[in-house]
């Protein structure tokens, strides 16, 4: 319900400032978000690959083993890495929307934009705690147990629809002129 008030604020904000809407959207570096948008879908791929080692009580494999013979725990790091790699990206758009007169004061499409996107950020962060925590979990372990597959499912979940919510900013945000 949230995001979906976020989602307001865009489409008001859109039927009420066309001209704003029209400038503020010329600053936006759409192929970076696009290739950033495309790190955190293949992190989503990488993640389900995980659930399915999960499913099968595959917890920890040596890195160096064949892809598909990987653990949780490794396919766990890389959606990591790769979500780390998106708030990495960013944080590199604030930084140059800023440098080119966009800070969150500017108006109320600054506002709006570094409010949507930074909650989303928030809550990949928190996807990244949760990848950190159950990659430890599995590291605590002894032997495969259903519990831990349980856990890499529930992550999985929160990991999928912050992907999916943030492909629906994506498009509200770089595609809707």
């Amino acid at each position: 319900m949230f995001f979906a008030g976020l989602f307001a604020i865009y489409f008001t904000l859109r039927s009420t400032s066309p001209e704003l809407w029209a400038s503020r959207t010329e600053l936006l570096n759409v192929p970076f978000a696009l290739v950033n948008t495309i790190i955190l879908v293949i992190s989503s791929v990488t993640c389900q690959m995980g659930v399915f080692a999960a499913e099968g009580l595959k917890f920890k494999s040596a890195l160096m083993q064949k892809l598909v013979g990987w653990g949780v725990v490794p396919w766990f790091w890389v959606s990591f890495a790769l979500g780390a790699f998106f708030v990495s990206g960013q944080v590199w758009e604030y930084a140059t929307l800023v440098s080119e007169g966009m800070p969150i004061s500017a108006d109320s499409y600054a506002s709006a934009f570094y409010l949507t996107t930074g909650f989303h950020a928030l809550h990949v962060t928190g996807g990244l705690v949760a990848f950190l925590l159950t990659i430890g979990r599995f590291y605590a372990v002894k032997r495969a147990r259903h519990k831990e597959a349980v856990t890499a499912i529930v992550v999985s979940y929160y990991w999928h629809f912050v992907d999916v919510v943030w492909i629906a900013l994506f498009f509200v945000i770089y595609f809707l002129k």
